[in-house]
C-alpha cells in the first residue's frame, strides 16, 4: 500500500470530514491536471488510484504507427504489441506513463489542483448539510471578524453574521457561543452560510422552541414587529378557547418569555393578544398604555387613538418605539391624540349615558352602577357576582341580567369576550 498517500488521505479525512471516495477523486483530478501539462502531446490522459492499495497509475492514449519515428502521441507497432499483441496500425492504445514524468512544476500544480478539488468537496458537503436548514436556529462559535461582520464556526462549517443582520447593541468576543437563524445558503458565496440575529423570524423560532403550545399548533403567532436589540411585539392567538395564548407564551412566573429575553441579550418582548377587531387589536398592541377610545378610518387604514395625558408618553414609547412597533404589528397607521381633561361630573354623565344605552340595563341601573364604581362594560364583566350585589337596587336576578346584557353588548362590539 502507498503509505505516504494513505497518510495524506487519513489526514484530510480528519481535517475536513470528507469521505474517502471524495478525497481520492480529488487527488485523481489534481494529478490529471498536472499530467496533461507535463506529458507533452498526449491526446488524452487518465489517472487511476487503486481504492485498496492506493497505487497511482497514469495512462496516455497513443496512436499505433507501423513504422517511422513516433511523435509524442504515437507508439511503434512493435512496442504496442508488447502491451497488446493483437493491436493494429491506426488503433489507439492506452500506455502507462511513469509517475516520474511529472516534473517539479507539474507536482506543484497537482498540489494546488488537489487542494482546490478538496475545497470544492468541502463546500459541496456543507451545502448538502445546510441547504434545507434555512429558517432554522443553529449554534456556533465566533471564530473571527471581517471588518464589522462576525465569522462563525458551526461544527466544521464556516458561516458569517453580517453587521446588517445583528442588533447594533450586541458585541462579541472570540470563542463566544452564539445562536442565530440560518438566513440563506448560497453555494457561490464564501462563506456560503449567512446568519441573522436581527430577523423577526429569529424571535419566531425561539418562541416555537420555547413554547410547547406553539410547537403543537394550539397557539399561533399571527404577527411580529421588531426593533432588534431594543423591543419586540408579538401577537398570538389560540385555536383552543381553553388555552390563553398570552399566558402560554409568557409562562409560569414569566419564565418562558424571560428565557427568550435572555437569548436576545435583554431585548424587551411584549406578548399581546391578536384580535380580529382592529380596534381591539390596536388597543392590545399599544399595551401597556391605557386608551380612552379608538376611532378607525377604514379608507386610509388609520387608527385615531385617544389617550389620557398621563398615558401619552407610555403609548408613544421611548423615541416613538411603542407606537411604531404597534403600527408594524397591526398594519394600521396610528395617530395618538391626547385626551383633554374632562370634569368629573361630565365623566360620570358620559359613563351613565353609555351604560344606559345598553339594552337590558336602562338609566336607573346605569346610575346605580356608576355610583358603585362600574364605569364601563369591562369593569362589569371583570366583577365577581358578589360585587354586583353591592350595587343599590340589584338583587341576584337583576345582577345576572346586568352581567348578561354587558356580555352581549361586548360580544356585539368585539366579537368575543376578552379574558
Amino acid at each position: 500500500m502507498n503509505s505516504e498517500l494513505q497518510a495524506v488521505v487519513e489526514n484530510i479525512e480528519r481535517e475536513h470530514n470528507l469521505d474517502r471516495e471524495t478525497i481520492i477523486r480529488a487527488i485523481e483530478e489534481g494529478l490529471l491536471v498536472a499530467a496533461r501539462k507535463s506529458i507533452h502531446g498526449a491526446a488524452t490522459v487518465r489517472v487511476q488510484i487503486d481504492r485498496k492499495t492506493l497505487t497511482i497509475r497514469m495512462y496516455a492514449a497513443k496512436t499505433v504507427i507501423a513504422s517511422g519515428v513516433p511523435g509524442p502521441d504515437q507508439i511503434r507497432l512493435s512496442d504496442a504489441q508488447r502491451i497488446k499483441p493483437d493491436v493494429r496500425p491506426g488503433d489507439t492504445l492506452e500506455v502507462e506513463v511513469p509517475a516520474s514524468q511529472l516534473g517539479r512544476i507539474a507536482a506543484q500544480s497537482a498540489r494546488q489542483s488537489i487542494l482546490q478539488e478538496i475545497r470544492k468537496g468541502v463546500r459541496s458537503r456543507v451545502y448538502e448539510l445546510f441547504k434545507n436548514a434555512v429558517g432554522t436556529i443553529v449554534s456556533g462559535t465566533v471564530s473571527g471578524f471581517d471588518r464589522r461582520d462576525v465569522l462563525v464556526k458551526i461544527d466544521d462549517a464556516d458561516a458569517v453574521l453580517p453587521a446588517s443582520e445583528r442588533p447594533s447593541s450586541e458585541q462579541y468576543q472570540l470563542n463566544d457561543r452564539i445562536q442565530a437563524l440560518v438566513l440563506s445558503v448560497d453555494p457561490s458565496a464564501h462563506p456560503m452560510i449567512t446568519l441573522s440575529r436581527s430577523s423577526p423570524d429569529f424571535v419566531r423560532r425561539l418562541f416555537e422552541r420555547e413554547v410547547a403550545e406553539i410547537g403543537d399548533g394550539t397557539v399561533e403567532i399571527r404577527a411580529i414587529a421588531r426593533d432588534p436589540g431594543f423591543r419586540t411585539k408579538i401577537a398570538v392567538a389560540s385555536r383552543d378557547d381553553k388555552v390563553d395564548p398570552v399566558g402560554a407564551c409568557v409562562g409560569l412566573r414569566g419564565m418562558r418569555v424571560q428565557n427568550i429575553t435572555r437569548e436576545l441579550n435583554g431585548e424587551r418582548v411584549d406578548v399581546v393578544r391578536w384580535h380580529s377587531d382592529p380596534r381591539q387589536f390596536v388597543t392590545n398592541a399599544l399595551h401597556p398604555a391605557k386608551l380612552e377610545r379608538v376611532r378607525l378610518d377604514e379608507a386610509t387604514r388609520t387608527a385615531y387613538v385617544s389617550v389620557p395625558q398621563d398615558q401619552q408618553a407610555l403609548a408613544i414609547g421611548r423615541e416613538g418605539k411603542n407606537v411604531r412597533l404597534a403600527m408594524k404589528l397591526t398594519g394600521w397607521q396610528i395617530k395618538i391624540e391626547r385626551e383633554e381633561a374632562v370634569p368629573f361630573d361630565e365623566k360620570v354623565a358620559a359613563a351613565v349615558k353609555e351604560l344606559a344605552a345598553i339594552e337590558g340595563i336602562g338609566h336607573d341601573r346605569a346610575e346605580a352602577l356608576v355610583r358603585a364604581g362600574f364605569l364601563d362594560l369591562e369593569s362589569i364583566l371583570a366583577a365577581e357576582p358578589a360585587d354586583l350585589l353591592t350595587v343599590d337596587g340589584l338583587d341576584a336576578v337583576s345582577a345576572e341580567r346586568v352581567r348578561k346584557a354587558a356580555a352581549a353588548e361586548h360580544e356585539r362590539r368585539h366579537g368575543t369576550i376578552s379574558s
